[in-house]
């Protein structure tokens, strides 16, 4: 019997049409455009506008960008997964209202929490249950809708977040395409540097939190960068070592968009060249879960069949982690 394999068989996304500028951001807090792009190299990013829009808006569009572009009848669809950290509400999960809002009538979902690795750990999680033969069609979502949770006040923050969702669709095959190999990293420790302080039920919601500002990202950049340039960049590495993938066999790497200087520095530490990286930071920001998944919407007609991708990133938690990826199609 032949090994079964995850393969990304299609790529949707989505972005709101408001678009956040650093010179719109110069008008609201102290900073400017030079400074911006010189520390994080965005340019501007997108905001999800109107009254009880939440972050399944951005992954109903997503989805349903998919279900267009591959033809997918949503009913055959099994599972659905979405990653985030902005939560239309603390129940239902977000996932089972976008199931239910593009006609995955006969899928279960859930929702998973990592913060900007949420979408690695998901992918993961779902081309497991593809591996195991219990499932053949998986949706696999990466979404937020930061500027739910962000102090506008607050320069050190407000400059780096946007929304927006990515997802794509997993399926068997007996080809040596797929996602092939993955290395997930916590460390609890890392709470006091990067979390929102209230909201959960150690602390949660009221007139005090609210006048507090603890509904908001909280964030020791400093602290936060060295972890993730540190950790991002040599779980990168470690899983392509582990493959036996050299910076020249390595057509693509596929780092979450957090920061310019930590892309930049987990491209060195594995020896990759600029043009091999994936890179839409100056234009959507830092969207937590959606970075991954939107740069493969992005690059796709850029993939052939065949191509090795490394996908890396690093969260508050602290989470961290790789995905070797084998591309399943020509675009």
């Amino acid at each position: 019997m032949s090994k079964i394999n995850a393969a990304i068989t299609g790529v949707g996304g989505y972005v709101p049409e408001y678009i956040l500028t650093n010179h719109e951001l110069e008008k609201m807090v102290e900073t400017s455009d030079e400074w911006i792009i010189s520390r994080t190299g965005i340019k501007e990013r997108r905001i999800l506008k109107g009254e009880n829009q939440g972050v399944s808006v951005l992954g109903i569009n997503a989805v349903k960008d998919l279900i267009a572009k591959t033809s997918l009848d949503p009913r055959e669809i099994d599972l659905l997964i979405f990653a985030t950290v902005t939560a239309d509400m603390t129940f239902p999960a977000t996932a089972n209202i976008v199931a239910t809002a593009v006609g995955a009538t006969n899928a279960f979902s859930f929702d998973m929490s990592a913060a900007c690795s949420g979408f690695i750990y998901a992918l993961t999680t779902g081309a497991s249950f593809i591996k195991s033969g219990m499932y053949k069609k998986v949706v696999v979502v990466g979404g937020d809708k930061m500027s739910a949770i962000m102090d506008y006040t607050d320069r050190s923050t407000c400059i780096i977040f946007g929304d927006g969702a990515g997802c794509v669709l997993l399926e068997p095959t007996a080809e040596d395409v797929g996602v092939v190999d993955s290395i997930l990293k916590s460390d609890g420790g890392g709470e006091s540097y990067l979390h929102m302080k209230a909201g959960g039920s150690r602390i949660p919601a009221s007139h005090e939190t609210v006048d507090k500002k603890q509904h908001f990202v909280y964030q020791e950049g400093s602290a936060v960068f060295k972890f993730a340039v540190t950790n991002m960049a040599e779980v990168a590495a470690q899983i392509a070592e582990r493959n036996h993938l050299t910076a020249e066999s390595i057509d693509w790497l596929v780092p979450h968009q957090a920061n310019k200087r930590i892309i930049d520095a987990t491209a060195n530490r594995v020896g990759i060249t600029e043009d091999k990286v994936m890179m839409n930071i100056e234009k959507y920001g830092n969207t937590t879960a959606g970075t991954i998944p939107l740069l493969l919407w992005d690059y796709e007609k850029k993939l052939k069949k065949g191509d090795d991708l490394i996908l890396a990133a690093f969260g508050g938690g602290f989470t961290w982690g790789a995905v070797y990826v084998k591309w399943a199609y020509n675009s």
